[in-house]
C-alpha cells in the first residue's frame, strides 16, 4: 500500500468514526438507547396540543348544549383522539406517507399518550366539585380545565419518556421528520 492509499484509508476511517458517533448520539436522543426529558416533554406537548383542542371543544359543546356529564366526557374524549391523531397524520402525510400508513403511524405514536392524558384530565375535571356543571362564563370551568390539562401533561411526560426510550410511542414519528 503506498502512502496516498494509506492517507485516504485513514481519512475514510476517521469519517466512518464520526458518522458512527453521530448515529449513536442521534439514537440516544431519539430513543435508541434512552430518552431525554426534553424529547419526552416535546412529544407530550405535541400530543397535548391535539388532545386539548378536542378536549376543550368537546367540553364546550357539551356544556353549551347542557349535555349530561357522561355524554360530554365521551364527546371530549372522542374529539381528543380525532384531533390528536389528525395532528400527527398531518405531519407524516406531508412526509409522503399514504393515508393508510399515516393512520398506522398515528395509532402507534399517540394512542398510549392520549389514553393517559384523557384519563388524567377527565378524572381531574370530574373530581373538582361543580366543574362539569359550571357554565362557559364561569372561572371554575376554565380554571379546572386548564389545571386538568397541566396535570395530564405532567403525568404523561414520564410515560412518553419510557415509551420513546424503547422505540415506541412518539419515537415512531421521528423517522418522518
Amino acid at each position: 500500500m503506498n502512502h496516498g492509499d494509506h492517507a485516504a484509508h485513514a481519512q475514510h476511517q476517521h469519517q466512518h468514526e464520526q458518522h458512527a458517533q453521530h448515529e449513536h448520539q442521534h439514537h440516544a436522543h431519539h430513543g435508541g438507547g434512552g430518552s431525554s426529558w426534553r424529547t419526552a416533554a416535546q412529544a407530550t406537548l405535541h400530543c397535548l396540543t391535539g388532545c386539548a383542542v378536542g378536549e376543550v371543544l368537546g367540553l364546550v359543546i357539551g356544556t353549551a348544549f347542557g349535555l349530561h356529564n357522561g355524554t360530554t366526557i365521551v364527546l371530549s374524549v372522542l374529539l381528543a383522539f380525532v384531533f390528536g391523531y389528525a395532528l400527527t397524520m398531518r405531519g407524516v402525510l406531508r412526509a409522503g406517507l399514504t393515508f393508510g400508513q399515516a393512520v398506522k403511524v398515528a395509532l402507534a405514536a399517540d394512542t398510549v399518550s392520549i389514553v393517559v392524558m384523557e384519563i388524567i384530565d377527565n378524572t381531574a375535571m370530574v373530581a373538582v366539585p361543580g366543574a362539569m356543571d359550571a357554565g362557559l362564563g364561569d372561572l371554575l370551568f376554565w380554571g379546572s380545565l386548564a389545571g386538568s390539562l397541566v396535570l395530564a401533561f405532567l403525568v404523561t411526560v414520564p410515560v412518553n419518556r419510557w415509551l420513546i426510550g424503547r422505540g415506541k410511542g412518539h419515537a415512531v414519528v421521528h423517522a418522518y421528520h
